[in-house]
């Protein structure tokens, strides 16, 4: 199993902070995470807000790639859509890769939040179109090392050459944020890796899965490697402070709610978002205080003990499924998230690992 930490950026919670000490945090736990036998380091792209502030993922992972040795280096995303040249997408992913040694993890995504896509001046529902248009012009590149000429609706690319050269295939290093049924059946065509914030339902996130895998074996013949599940972690050996804590997972839940207006009414109207539009009377039924609940309630924390049995159980329902785990949100003090990141490291990872070939033997 793949076991990886994710990093949001978040200065949501944490009051007083300057955005200076939310980085120096941050990247002590990027640096920690090498250390600590993880296998990728994954930032999201986000903008403007104290939910999340890494405006371009690649030049902090240029940053970490000058810090680290081995450790696979993720974006959880580049949104395709706000970067609005795919041949600077495919150039900054060809230098990233060479500067780090071949780590870089090229994760894609469409976005969510209207009020960042009014920010860059770009129209919400043109979200899929750009994706579907954008995402293979930057693929192919990366291959051939030339972006072909191109006419589109919304690109119009001149044959360019990419220097640096790529070097290695990204034909196993593509993932895409896949938090619809249409994302994951795009995840599915273009070949990548389907990663996904856990917090659905789980009887809806493995029809999504097993979807996306049936898909992904029509599109190209083999099955696709397994999905990648991000979860908000706490892990302490006492388990009254672990529920303590949990409160930060609650009030990350809560900036979500905040920063995506998931209970939003433009949901509904929204071209490519009708899966959100379909999913806001349900949300709204059950209210924030219920949303919140339930966020905690999916995501896996406690003990070590009391995680692995819950890993184990997602594993025995959705089959092997890969974890990216965050440890610092919404005002979580730093000693406590570091604690949780080492103990997590040191006692449920190395579990979780060794499924591997349990996995395969599985499938086989």
């Amino acid at each position: 199993m793949e076991v990886g930490m994710i990093q949001v950026i978040q200065s949501w919670g944490f009051e007083g902070m300057s955005d200076a000490q939310v980085y120096e945090e941050e990247l002590k736990l990027a640096i920690n995470a090498e250390e600590l036998g993880f296998d990728h380091i994954w930032v999201v792209e986000h903008h403007f807000t104290d939910y999340s502030f890494c405006p371009d993922n690649f030049v902090y992972l240029a940053y970490l790639a000058a810090q680290t040795e081995r450790i696979g280096l993720a974006t959880g995303a580049v949104i395709v859509p706000w970067n609005i040249q795919p041949l600077r997408v495919a150039e900054k992913a060809a230098l990233l890769d060479q500067l780090s040694g071949g780590r870089l993890i090229l994760g894609l995504g469409r976005g969510l939040s209207r009020r960042e896509f009014e920010q860059f001046g770009i129209d919400m529902e043109e979200s899929r179109d750009r994706f579907d248009e954008a995402a293979p012009m930057i693929l192919d590149a990366l291959e051939s090392g030339v972006m072909e000429e191109h006419d589109g609706k919304y690109f119009k690319q001149p044959r360019a050459v990419i220097r640096p050269k790529p070097t290695k295939s990204f034909k196993d290093r593509v993932t895409q944020v896949a938090m619809s049924p249409e994302s994951g059946q795009e995840a599915a065509r273009l070949g990548a890796q389907m990663m996904a914030f856990n917090y659905k339902p789980p009887e809806v996130q493995k029809q999504e899965y097993e979807d996306y895998k049936k898909a992904y074996a029509e599109h190209h013949g083999v099955n696709p490697r397994p999905m990648l599940l991000s979860e908000m972690v706490v892990c302490d050996h006492d388990a009254s402070r672990a529920e303590e804590n949990s409160k930060y997972i609650a009030n990350y839940c809560l900036s979500v709610l905040h920063h995506y207006e998931l209970m939003g009414e433009h949901y509904k109207q929204a071209k490519g978002y009708s899966a959100y539009g379909d999913a806001v009377d349900a949300m709204r039924a059950i209210g924030k205080e219920g949303m919140m609940q339930a966020y905690v309630d999916q995501q896996i924390w406690g003990t070590p003990d009391q995680m692995l049995r819950r890993f184990e159980e997602r594993r025995k329902d959705m089959g092997p499924t890969g974890v990216l785990a965050a440890f610092r949100i919404a005002g979580i003090p730093f000693e406590a998230a570091e604690r949780s990141q080492k103990l997590f490291a040191e006692e449920v990872m190395p579990v979780l690992k060794s499924w591997d070939d349990d996995a395969t033997s599985e499938a086989a």
